[in-house]
């Protein structure tokens, strides 16, 4: 990966939204809420943030679930990412 994520910051990619609801019914792009499960790529270094020292708990290629409007959207080499601090990540998926 060529994005290196600083301080606390972690890398992610939406994993796809589901194309059909659960009573098979298929869905129009407008109609699709936005996924929260997305697959880490890059994970900061850590260390002290904001005076405070930030141990790093996130792995790349682990699934998270993270809050709904955190981090900031971004274009890099025509994919779509998303840059959340560590705290933003609500929980990792085993």
């Amino acid at each position: 990966m060529k994005i290196k994520p600083l301080g606390d910051r972690v890398v992610i990619k939406n994993m796809e939204a589901e194309e059909t609801s659960k009573g098979g019914i298929l869905l129009a792009g407008t109609a699709k809420e936005k996924p929260q499960l997305a697959e880490v790529l890059a994970v900061g270094p850590g260390g002290m943030v904001d005076g405070k020292e930030i141990a790093m708990y996130v792995k790349p290629g682990q699934k998270v679930f993270y809050s709904k409007y955190a981090g900031t959207e971004i274009k890099f080499e025509g994919e779509e990412y998303i840059i959340v601090r560590q705290s933003d990540i609500l929980a990792i998926v085993d």
